[in-house]
């Protein structure tokens, strides 16, 4: 195969200019119209008097009536039957032959009329100017008509213009097929009309070009039909010429079966003349087109040529350009390309044709499995799977399609899950395996355990195998095989090959199953939408539900039994009865295993210490008690009651041991117990309150751990009182009382952590759990008992304020926790409570506060936003829709010039310290801080927050001036990016304020300190002269522009289209709004595309996201305009 030349950079666009809808007076037709009309009432007149009269219609009649109306269609042009709904197309074709055989130049100039009209032109050729015209000047001409605006857009109306396209190619295949016994043939005929089909494809007009191009590409497809045609009647000639041969007898027959072979094969090679002639005068020129749909319609033809016409087209010379298209800068081109390709492999007799094609782009094929537009990727993928089939891909090139399992787009994995199922686990594509297992290979339990391999490689972390279980589930039926799994895992003898490992992601397997059975999604959604579901699906969730709960209804104890040691078994296994149908067990009388799940789960929850086991472990009980009926509901109720029993009594006994100076581990194991029993369970703890408060007060030094959890279970029995009262429809005095002591019994402690610094440790987050946590509780217990939401009520007793000095000790704690380094927490990710400990946490509270009016945001509000330059992603987040949330409440103008004083101030400190290093840090985060603050003014907020924007204007304006000249690199750092936010004549009011400022100053006695008073003047007075002409350049006309800002036109690097190309002439013509539109689909697409939903516990997952990332970076660049060199296409445009 030769090398594919170089594919230089696409050419820049240019701004669309309409087309104008011209009929000249040439084409006007309103007598003819008048006539008709007149016509159609007098004949709906005759119509109705008939009705009226109600005769009997005669023959003669009807007769008359028919053969007006074939005079009507008779009299219609091609043009209009083409434009028409298509039905007419075949009479009309076959009239016209029987016109080409009467009078060949009329008829010729009639197609050649509708092939120009066809493309927009209204361009006439005279019979007896046939053999005199030359193709050149009639394509001039026609270039000519579209420059000044006279041919008609047929794009006007998507719907219309595929209606039109549809009947063209109708048409021109209805022409060769009744061409067939003559004029085919003729070389006269279609020769001329492939020299104008030719010329208009390589002309400026984008609309000539497609419609040119597309009556050349269905040529060819119809020139394949006829010529498969003709090769059936070649060979079946052949046959009886060798039978007659065979007799040894010459005579007629053979002459004639000898001419007939000879005819046929003529026919047979005119026909590929003709396919090569439109192939290399306009497919070479049209594949590289600038417009996308031109490429994606010419790939399309190929690939439909080299399928139906092998013996022609499936050879390198034409399969280079289906490889060289696979790094179009349009994904709809390259998805073209892939689905050729992939038709192409399913056909088992082309493969050994494409093997140095295979051999030399199979790369680019695997790379397009991580295109960055994710149709592309599912069809690449698709095209992979039939490599696979073929053996055509070494395994050790499969890595980079393996890590999409855990990859964004649940379409992409979806398509790789499929891969993974038929490649490596029912390995349909290794015959030699599949012979060696013979009927076994197909069983469940193989499957599984194939399927525990690959779970294997994402032991450590359970979110990416339930990533890979998603991916694959639809496809593997041993997944929903319950009875296999559960034998599985009771084996006494388990298989050689399952280990302890194996075990634990078998359970992973079942409960990820289950969930997927009756309908739950085991991975987090793209769109955080509650999915649909029709009634039938409904259904099939509901018929799985019974099929687990009747599989498990007997195992499911023997499981608890033998799995409950492990804790990382006991989580999920637990768990699964939440999806179970409880009422089964009453309709098959197996309450006994009911009851005995319902102890071996209240025997796990003291068994364990774990979040995840007593998390599952509370669910699981709580659903048994709301979701069982009759006896069985009482019996599990009851166990709830007899475990809060018995959890108080191990509490206190373990209070009581550490009161007598005993270890601190069993109270912190029941007090975690307690918490996650709390969290959706009452639990009365009257009794209990004061002496979790007396632990607090008399062991200051016991573990932070401890004291946490301490804190933890105080605020939620605070908080379960107090929903007590509120829904309460009477409360007493007393009651009031009592839980006002709680909350500040519980308040005292919480401040006294506030009053004595912690030690916090910047290196080891986790260390620092019990700042985390009294941050957090204490934010939500001034959430709950703000004062406000009791104001003039009956509970206004309930109601508190915190003082000021309070805050402000309780943002100074805040503010540490905020500094320290992301990869302190991220070094502690796989630890218990991770979501409630971190910076994100920390920074949640603080916008809690402020957005609820917990605590006056005057002070609070700007130092949250003031440090937002040095949060991370996350952390900025939050405070980014804390901005939108205050925004939304009234004017913040105050707080965003307290924000920015404050930013200010910290750089004036650095700089008083003589740190030079740190104040140009400080200083260009302020500055940063500014951009980011005014951005938020874009569009229409412009215009609804003017009065806001003014207002951070003037009070930046006097701030800098209250020190001047210290303060006045105020304005240029940060006044001025609010300024430009603001209309010229605005800004013109500004600089006159602030020139007015210094009438009476020396401001020559201190050049440095006033140079950026002098700098602000300079460029607000650029950005005012700048917005003047911008509004002078629009009042003088009426055209505005749209997209993004022109490119630069000296471009570097590989280009895929010449800049000198004609197709760049009809941009300046017609142009295309097109690719900008979908180049910025793709920008906000990149920018939305959602991070993989998972928990910031999973520390390999964010190592694996990371290389992933860098990964993706370097192969998607590839994909449109860049290649390399040995794969792209070397010139691209609309001349030849």
């Amino acid at each position: 195969m030769e090398d594919e030349p170089v594919v230089p950079e696409p050419a820049t666009r240019r701004s669309k200019r309409a087309r104008a809808q011209v009929r000249t007076a040439d084409f006007t037709r309103t007598d003819k119209i008048e006539d008709e009309l007149e016509e159609e009432r007098e004949e709906s007149s005759d119509d109705l008097q008939e009705n009226r009269r109600k005769p009997k219609r005669n023959k003669a009649t009807e007769g008359a009536s028919t053969s007006a109306a074939a005079a009507r269609k008779a009299d219609s042009s091609l043009i209009e039957v083409v434009k028409g709904d298509g039905k007419e197309i075949p009479d009309v074709v076959k009239r016209w032959v029987e016109h080409y055989d009467k009078n060949q130049k009329s008829a010729t100039a009639d197609l050649l009329s509708m092939l120009f009209e066809a493309c927009g032109a209204k361009y006439c050729l005279q019979e007896e100017d046939i053999d005199m015209t030359d193709v050149d000047d009639v394509v001039v001409a026609l270039v000519n008509m579209a420059r000044r605006g006279e041919i008609e857009d047929y794009q006007s109306s998507k719907r219309a213009f595929k209606n039109f396209k549809d009947n063209l190619i109708y048409f021109w295949d209805n022409l060769v097929s009744e061409c067939q016994s003559g004029p085919l043939f003729d070389q006269s005929l279609f020769d001329r009309c492939l020299d104008y089909i030719i010329a208009l494809s390589c002309t400026p007009p984008r609309c000539y070009r497609q419609i040119a191009s597309l009556m050349g590409l269905q040529l060819v497809t119809s020139f394949i039909n006829v010529a498969k045609v003709l090769g059936a009647q070649r060979e079946t000639t052949q046959r009886q010429l060798n039978a007659e041969k065979k007799k040894k007898i010459e005579g007629p027959r053979v002459e004639s079966l000898t001419k007939r072979l000879s005819m046929t094969h003529e026919k047979i090679t005119t026909m590929e003349e003709m396919m090569r002639k439109i192939f290399t005068g306009l497919f070479v020129h049209r594949y590289r087109d600038i417009d996308p749909d031109i490429r994606m319609s010419c790939i399309e033809s190929l690939g439909v040529w080299v399928l139906s016409y092998p013996s022609l087209f499936l050879q390198d010379l034409y399969l280079k350009y289906l490889g060289w298209t696979l790094n179009d800068k349009s994904a709809g081109v390259r998805k073209t390309s892939v689905l050729a390709l992939q038709t192409l492999y399913e056909v088992d007799d082309n493969v050994p044709s494409l093997n140095l094609f295979t051999e030399r782009f199979y790369k680019r094929m695997l790379e397009l499995a991580d295109d960055i537009d994710i149709s592309v990727s599912v069809c690449a993928i698709g095209l992979v799977k039939q490599l696979l089939r073929h053996q055509l891909v070494p395994d050790d090139q499969l890595s980079s399609l393996y890590d999409l399992l855990i990859d964004d787009p649940p379409d992409v994995r979806r398509a790789i899950g499929a891969l993974v199922y038929d490649h490596l686990i029912a390995q349909k594509f290794n015959n030699s395996q599949s012979r060696s297992t013979g009927s076994d290979s197909d069983s469940s339990e193989v499957h599984i355990i194939r399927m525990l391999q690959i779970l294997k490689e994402f032991s450590t972390d359970p979110i990416l195998s339930l990533y890979v279980i998603d991916d694959v589930w639809d496809y593997m039926g041993g997944m929903k095989d319950w009875k296999c799994i559960i034998q599985m895992l009771l084996a006494d003898n388990p298989s050689a090959e399952l280990d302890d490992v194996d075990a634990t992601n078998l359970i992973r397997l079942l409960f990820a199953s289950t969930r997927k059975a009756v309908g739950e999604r085991i991975v987090p959604a793209t769109d955080n939408r509650n999915p649909h579901y029709t009634k039938a699906q409904k259904e099939i969730f509901e018929n799985n539900k019974r099929d687990v709960t009747v599989s498990m209804m007997k195992t499911y104890p023997q499981l608890l039994r033998k799995f409950m040691p492990y804790k990382d078994k006991v989580s999920p296994l637990v768990e699964i009865i939440v999806h179970m149908n409880l009422e089964l067990y009453s309709l098959k009388r197996q309450e006994q295993n009911f009851k005995a799940i319902l102890k071996l789960m209240r025997e796990a929850f003291f068994k364990h210490g774990e979040k995840d086991a007593l998390r599952s472990c509370v669910k699981a009980i709580k659903f048994c008690a709301t979701d069982s009926q009759g006896e069985l509901q009482d019996f599990a109720q009851n166990q709830i009651k007899e475990l809060e029993e018995e959890l108080i009594g191990k509490l206190k006994s373990a209070i009581k041991d550490v009161v007598n100076g005993g270890d601190e581990y069993l109270l912190l194991v029941n007090l975690k117990r307690l918490y996650e029993f709390q969290l959706s369970h009452r639990v009365p703890l009257e009794s209990m309150y004061q002496d979790l408060v007396h632990v607090l007060k008399s062991f200051r030094t016991i573990d932070d751990e401890v004291i946490a959890f301490l804190l933890l279970n105080m605020f939620f029995h605070v908080s379960w009182c107090l929903q007590s009262v509120l829904s309460s429809e009477t409360v007493s005095e007393a009651l009031l009382s009592s839980l006002v002591e709680k909350r500040d019994a519980l308040l005292e402690q919480l401040e006294y952590f506030l009053d004595k610094p912690l030690k916090l440790h910047g290196d080891v987050s986790y260390k620092n759990q019990l700042a985390y946590r009294v941050c957090g509780i204490l934010a939500d217990t001034w959430c709950l008992f703000k004062r406000i939401r009791f104001a003039s009520t009956n509970l206004e007793m309930l109601g508190y304020s915190p003082d000021e000095s309070i805050v402000k000790k309780y943002w100074k704690m805040c503010e540490q926790l905020l500094n320290v380094s992301d990869d302190a927490e991220e070094d502690e990710g796989n630890r218990e409570y991770v979501e409630e400990t971190n910076a994100d946490a920390v920074m949640f509270a603080l916008a809690k506060l402020v957005a609820t009016d917990s605590v006056p945001k005057e002070h609070l509000a700007p130092e949250i936003i003031s440090h937002l330059e040095k949060y991370g992603t996350s952390v900025s987040e939050t405070v980014k829709h804390l901005v939108t949330s205050l925004k939304k409440k009234g004017d913040i103008s105050s707080i965003l010039v307290e924000t920015l004083k404050m930013a200010y101030q910290r750089y004036l400190v650095a700089l008083s310290g003589n740190d030079k290093s740190l104040s140009s840090k400080l200083f260009q985060e302020c500055k940063s801080l500014a951009a980011r603050l005014s951005g938020s003014y874009v569009g229409v907020a412009r215009t609804k927050y003017k009065a806001e924007i003014m207002n951070i204007v003037k009070e930046g304006i006097s701030y800098a001036f209250s020190h001047a000249p210290k303060q006045l690199s105020f304005l240029d750092g940060v006044v001025l990016h609010f300024v430009s936010k603001l209309p010229a004549p605005d800004i013109l009011d500004i600089m006159r304020g602030v020139e007015r400022r210094t009438e009476n100053v020396k401001t020559d006695e201190d050049p440095s300190g006033w140079r950026p008073y002098y700098a602000f003047l300079d460029t607000i007075r650029e950005k005012y002269l700048k917005n003047e002409a911008v509004k002078d350049g629009k009042e003088g006309t009426s055209v505005r522009r749209r997209g993004r800002p022109r490119k630069k036109q000296d471009l570097q690097g590989k280009r895929l289209f010449d800049e000198q190309s004609s197709s760049e002439e009809d941009d300046s013509i017609s142009g295309s709004d097109q690719d900008a539109t979908v180049e910025e689909k793709q920008e906000d697409d990149e920018e939305n595309v959602p991070l993989i939903h998972s928990l910031k516990a999973s520390s390999k997952l964010r190592s694996l996201k990371v290389s992933k990332e860098d990964k993706r970076d370097q192969t998607r660049t590839v994909d449109a305009g860049r290649a390399t060199e040995e794969l792209t296409p070397k010139t691209s445009g609309a001349s030849s």
